[in-house]
């Protein structure tokens, strides 16, 4: 069994007076793909941006309840925010690289962090790039602006950027909505292969994505968790009627 990474308890969140998480109960699992899925609107990205603090950007949010990190709640007062968005690195839906050149992406997090040697950054970005499945495709061209790049490149310069600083754990959400079906395949054995050193937690409308990639998967629904199990279990075998609803399509 593997060893709990992010344990979410009893995680209540409003925008103002609008509730949009209600009690969530999460277990998510060191080195496995968890996926959130679920109808617009029913909480996951919110969920999935509490998970490293990224809600406390929004005015009038309010939470409660605890969300652990190995054991630690990083909503703790004494904890530090800089510290965890280094240990839980982020991955937006539409592919958003700086706009500079692909090795100031990689470098820009280490750089931020005091690593200042050229041939130590030199290292961290062919590493994080290789670890994104990119190397090869721009180790000649790593002065052009990432933005020049094609899209299904540009999410994984966004993926190597993430690892640059050696996070531990990697949110996605829905990093594959904005590219074509070649690109969104090359994430999926990208996110697949990345799992063997980072516990990873994303967000996805796709069904048949949930079901090709993770290994346990959080069905949410107006703000609650309605179920969460194994994928193989949950997509044929779902305790819950609404869960089979949604999963064959009679609804979201």
């Amino acid at each position: 069994m593997s060893e709990t990474k992010l344990f979410v308890s009893d995680v209540d969140l409003w925008y103002g007076d609008f509730q949009a998480l209600k009690k969530i109960n999460l277990d998510i699992k060191s080195n496995e793909i968890t996926a959130f899925i679920g109808p617009s609107g029913c909480g996951k990205s919110t969920m999935l941006k509490c998970l490293n603090r990224m809600n406390d950007l929004v005015e009038d949010c309010r939470i409660e309840g605890h969300m652990l990190l190995d054991g630690q709640d990083i909503y703790d007062p004494g904890y530090d925010v800089n510290l965890l968005r280094k240990r839980v690195g982020m991955v937006f839906q539409n592919p958003n690289p700086f706009p500079m050149s692909i090795y100031d992406n990689i470098a820009y997090g280490p750089r931020t962090h005091g690593i200042k040697n050229k041939n130590d950054l030199n290292e961290i970005v062919e590493r994080s790039l290789k670890g994104a499945a990119i190397w090869e495709e721009v180790k000649d061209k790593l002065h052009q602006r990432a933005t020049e790049v094609s899209g299904g490149q540009q999410q994984r310069i966004c993926i190597a950027r993430a690892l640059a600083v050696e996070p531990e754990v990697l949110l996605m959400d829905e990093p594959t909505s904005a590219l074509d079906p070649i690109s969104t395949l090359k994430i999926e054995e990208l996110v697949q292969d990345l799992k063997k050193d980072y516990t990873i937690v994303m967000v996805t409308h796709n069904m048949q994505q949930a079901a090709r990639v993770s290994d346990k998967t959080a069905f949410f629904l107006t703000g609650e968790v309605i179920e969460m199990d194994s994928t193989e279990r949950m997509f044929s075998n779902p305790r819950d009627k609404r869960t089979e609803d949604y999963i064959t399509g009679r609804f979201g």
